[in-house]
């Protein structure tokens, strides 16, 4: 049997993993091989599990809510510890916006459908808004930056080496602290075929995280110099980001669940998901 993971910049741990070998290891152990399918967009995760495209995958905390409103029938297995300085979302240093409520009528660029989505779309729910019809979201891209310090955008929001950096050169501020609204854990699931049928390889897997989150945590400057190389920015950058996450792999929680269920409420009163969904459904079931 030959196990395909998924992987995008987006999720850490699994990006690092897939350069280390300790997923090949913990496989080969059970006799299975390992490999690794590229793609660019952590969104769409579940269609490719759907597909049979991965057999797994991570990404942030929307992702799998989406995957199970599309009716994708996934298992959650491992998620990371609450990561609460992962991403801010920023305003101009001298912009009016003071607090969520300021955004209304804004445009805010951010990476929809992700764990973004999540964070705007809590932090407007508290504040009595709604992210479908008082904001005007918008996917962030490599001018976000330049076009929220020039004024023709409301808010950013940045994750990662880009809001270190865009810390370092001043003038934006912080309107919200990921940690102040959500966990923002990494997220990792499967079929539920593999899941149920295969236990033991997401053991393996869970225990190849657990590894590379080790070697992460214990070589900073080394992650953040390949991080550099490939995705860009610099290394010292990279470093404080990468330094700042937890590098811990933890089991899904009824604390979890409740939390990833208080997000699919939001996207389904809002309009970003059509259908309700039961998180706990993505559940292993029992025997």
């Amino acid at each position: 049997m030959t196990v395909v993971i998924g992987v995008h910049r987006s999720n850490p741990s699994l990006y690092h993993l897939s350069r280390l070998g300790y997923a090949e290891e913990e496989l080969a152990a059970l006799g299975k091989t390992v490999t690794w399918h590229p793609y660019t967009d952590g969104v769409r995760t579940g269609a490719l599990l759907a597909e049979g495209t991965i057999d797994f995958g991570g990404t942030g905390s929307t992702p799998p809510i989406t995957a199970q409103a599309a009716g994708h029938d996934i298992v959650y297995t491992a998620v990371s510890a609450p990561r609460p300085d992962h991403g801010a979302l920023l305003v101009p240093e001298d912009s009016p916006v003071r607090t969520v409520a300021d955004l209304k009528g804004g445009t805010v660029h951010l990476a929809v459908g992700s764990w973004q989505t999540h964070l705007v779309a809590k932090a407007l729910d508290d504040a009595g808004l709604s992210y479908t019809t008082d904001i005007t979201p918008v996917r962030g891209n490599s001018g976000s930056e330049e076009k929220l310090r020039s004024g023709a955008i409301a808010a950013w929001v940045a994750q990662g080496a880009e809001l270190v950096a865009a810390r370092r050169a001043g003038g934006l501020r912080t309107l919200i602290r990921t940690g102040e609204v959500i966990s923002d854990r990494s997220v990792f699931f499967t079929r539920r075929d593999l899941a149920e049928q295969r236990p033991e390889v997401v053991e393996a897997l869970t225990r190849a995280l657990r590894r590379a989150d080790a070697w992460a945590a214990a070589h900073p400057r080394e992650a953040a110099e390949t991080a550099a190389a490939d995705q860009g920015g610099t290394v010292d950058d990279w470093e404080t980001a990468l330094r700042a996450l937890p590098w811990e792999i933890e089991e899904v929680t009824e604390a979890f669940i409740a939390e990833q269920q208080l997000a699919a409420d939001v996207f389904h009163r809002t309009g970003f998901i059509e259908r309700a969904v039961t998180v706990a459904d993505a559940l292993p079931r029992k025997a």
